[in-house]
């Protein structure tokens, strides 16, 4: 069975149109017709046998569409940097830019320290997204970025992955805090007091209390939310309600006493793993170098 060919032109097409969001901002971003946009979309979906896009507004990929999109950005990354080291131009002016999804928490604490460790030579420009570690690994099977720190050890396709090392936990609540609400056998006031939660989908608090006890038991009827990894930490300093905290930010507010550990033998580590694209791309080697590097430095081995 031969192997259909994906011409680089439709595959461009089909990128602009997820990138632009409709087939009308396509045309113009690649100073076409609308209907030569339509028509290059339709030759890639008979080719590949597949419906490469959802045509809602703005489009949206389909699961085979991902993987073309994500070629389409491998090959223009191949390309810049092919130009780049024949000394030619492409057009574009500026640093080679690395996109990258970090969950919050390595965002606040250990992760900037990787953009220090990078070759000045690579002349390279960061866009990070912030998204939870376990949801960082969607945002590379839909070629939005080009590495993500996850905790996933399973590769998406395409791409490598590497053990970074164990981001630690402690769970935490201010002095006041605990003599207010958690006076007693923790398995049993822990559940029922206030607490701190990232967003709707943060589940480290409630995975915490389901080790204290066997049954899953009523879920605080108080659950604050703070977006922020710094926000986070600083709400349960002033005590408005227990958390789940990274080792790196609650060590110092372990030692000036504004926070007490909850439970000292129970600590929770998260795997972090980096994961990027099979490319051999120089800016890419220098950022994956820079932040292995980093976390070596501050996560617990792997």
């Amino acid at each position: 069975m031969k192997v259909p060919e994906l011409p680089l032109d439709q595959v461009r097409t089909l990128l602009a149109v997820v990138d632009e969001g409709t087939f009308d901002a396509a045309a113009a971003a690649l100073h076409v017709t609308p209907s030569a946009v339509s028509q290059r979309v339709k030759a890639l979906e008979q080719r590949t046998g597949r419906v490469l896009l959802v045509r809602t507004k703005p489009v949206r990929p389909t699961e085979s569409g991902e993987v073309v999109v994500r070629y389409a950005r491998q090959l223009a990354r191949l390309e810049r940097d092919a130009y780049a080291e024949l000394g030619l131009s492409t057009g574009e002016q500026g640093p080679t830019r690395v996109s990258v999804a970090v969950n919050a928490d390595s965002l606040a604490t250990w992760f900037l320290d990787a953009f220090t460790r990078v070759d000045r030579d690579a002349h390279v420009c960061f866009e990070l997204h912030r998204e939870d570690e376990t949801n960082t690994a969607e945002l590379l099977r839909e070629g939005r970025v080009m590495a993500a720190v996850t905790s996933s050890p399973e590769p998406v396709s395409g791409c490598s992955v590497r053990a970074l090392g164990r981001m630690r936990y402690l769970a935490a609540a201010s002095p006041d805090f605990v003599d207010r609400h958690l006076q007693g056998p923790l398995a049993e006031t822990l559940p029922r007091a206030p607490v701190m939660t990232f967003d709707r989908s943060d589940d480290h608090q409630d995975a915490f209390v389901r080790t204290l006890r066997r049954d899953r038991g009523a879920a605080s009827a108080v659950r604050h939310a703070v977006p922020t990894s710094e926000g986070f930490v600083e709400s349960v300093a002033l005590g408005l309600g227990w958390g789940m905290i990274p080792e790196l930010q609650a060590a110092p507010l372990l030692r000036s006493g504004r926070l007490v550990q909850l439970a000292p033998d129970r600590p929770v580590d998260v795997p972090l793993h980096w994961q990027q694209w099979k490319l051999d791309s120089p800016a890419l080697a220098a950022v994956a170098d820079a932040v292995r590097t980093a976390a070596a430095r501050a996560l617990r081995p792997a």
